[in-house]
């Protein structure tokens, strides 16, 4: 009953039939690293554990034994309503309904061929990455990842892992990101260009985010090298990607001349959304120099504000609606700053971790000159030391730097 794979097999298609994360199974009684390592067979359970994700489930522990005989795939009209889904979706005539009945679908159908429900699952994260649902988009990418090292496909598993440590970026856990573009830079090896590509970017974002900067650089060089004769967007997310490097050293004139070069041969016709990405990324570098670039990040911010009337997602709005705030700040335009501080706020954000801790920033920053300073600079702390805990030590120094300021200016005075 305790042997693996069996005993992960029946654990995954226990938890996943119950609509269940792994964080939300594995609660306060193991780690999800540890549980994933379960259900992939790497880790063989004690009876004791097997006893408590028992209770967790609400089930016995012998449902953890093989599927009993006559227990095969699903109906064929559940399988079939699956392959609808996937239809509408990949055609691009799915909306919000459609993606809610795809994750019903894959609940239901945890015997599914794995290469069909791999194909769910993929599209479903990808649903959620554009809306910004990252914390969703998480738990399907772990479950996604675990199903490419089933299915043993190097192409499956370095997307898979790819995919995950960007979403694990997103959320502010640098540690996991560098874990998984590792892991998808080595299954990536002898593949196609797109995929090492989309690995070595990964791993390029993860080391620049842990401040492991000598190695972003190298690394950002030989992604650079590897797409030095590709075309459309491989070249310029490589730019990009090395342009946050230089970025992050404070190089910021071999950052914007990255930037621009990316942003030349970014063509909306082919990829309208990183053509707004690119245009976004700029106006926030050229609000990060000393003294802030203002006019330049006004031309951006107005060539996008236009596009995102038709195309974009609320994420992409809340990334332009910040650095619409972050410039009326510069400018000198407070009211304005406020006003648009506050109307983000009556949202959920759904920056990245990054983003959203700057963001804050920037409101502790309002707070202290509207007179509440012993408050802003607390809040400024707290930051900062968020900050330090995710291992972001470009953008802990950043804040501290920012409270330091605020502690002079209120000496001063």
């Amino acid at each position: 009953m305790l042997d693996q794979p069996t005993f992960g097999q029946r654990l995954r298609a226990l938890r996943v039939k119950q609509g269940l994360s792994q964080a939300a199974l594995a609660g306060d009684g193991m780690s999800t690293g540890y549980l994933s390592r379960l259900e992939s067979g790497a880790r063989k359970p004690n009876q004791r554990i097997a006893d408590y994700l028992a209770e967790r489930l609400g089930v016995p522990v012998n449902q953890f034994a093989a599927s009993p005989a006559g227990e095969s795939g699903p109906p064929s009209t559940q399988t079939s309503s699956l392959v609808q889904f996937l239809a509408a979706v990949i055609s691009g005539n799915a909306d919000e309904r459609t993606s809610e009945l795809l994750a019903e679908a894959l609940r239901k159908g945890d015997d599914w061929d794995p290469a069909l429900r791999w194909q769910g699952l993929w599209l479903l994260a990808r649903s959620h990455q554009a809306q910004g649902r990252s914390e969703e988009q998480q738990a399907l990418l772990i479950e996604l990842v675990q199903l490419s090292d089933e299915l043993g496909v190097p192409e499956l598993r370095t997307r898979a892992h790819t995919q995950l440590s960007r979403c694990s970026r997103m959320l502010g856990d640098n540690d996991a990101a560098l874990e998984h573009a590792l892991l998808a830079w080595r299954a990536a090896e002898g593949l196609s260009v797109e995929d090492r590509a989309g690995a070595l970017q990964a791993l390029v974002s993860a080391e620049a985010e842990l401040g492991r900067l000598a190695e972003a650089w190298a690394h950002s060089d030989e992604l650079c090298a590897l797409t030095d004769n590709a075309t459309g967007t491989l070249r310029v997310e490589a730019l990009w990607a090395a342009s946050t490097v230089r970025m992050r050293q404070g190089d910021y004139r071999g950052a914007e001349d990255l930037l621009e070069r990316a942003l030349l041969g970014s063509d909306g016709r082919e990829n309208l959304l990183l053509w707004v990405r690119l245009r976004l990324a700029a106006a926030s570098l050229y609000l990060q120099l000393t003294p802030a670039r203002t006019t330049c990040a006004q031309e951006r911010l107005d060539e996008v504000a236009p596009v995102l009337q038709v195309v974009g997602s609320e994420l992409h709005h809340q990334q332009l609606s910040t650095l619409r705030a972050y410039l009326a700040f510069e400018q000198g335009r407070l009211d304005e700053a406020r006003a648009i501080c506050a109307e983000i706020d009556e949202h959920t954000l759904l920056l990245s971790f990054r983003d959203r801790i700057r963001y804050q920033a920037l409101c502790c920053r309002m707070q202290i000159l509207d007179g509440d300073r012993d408050k802003g600079i607390h809040k400024l702390q707290q930051l900062a030391q968020e900050a330090q805990e995710a291992r972001n030590p470009d953008l802990a120094a950043e804040l501290w730097r920012t409270m330091a300021e605020a502690l002079a200016q209120r000496l001063e005075s």
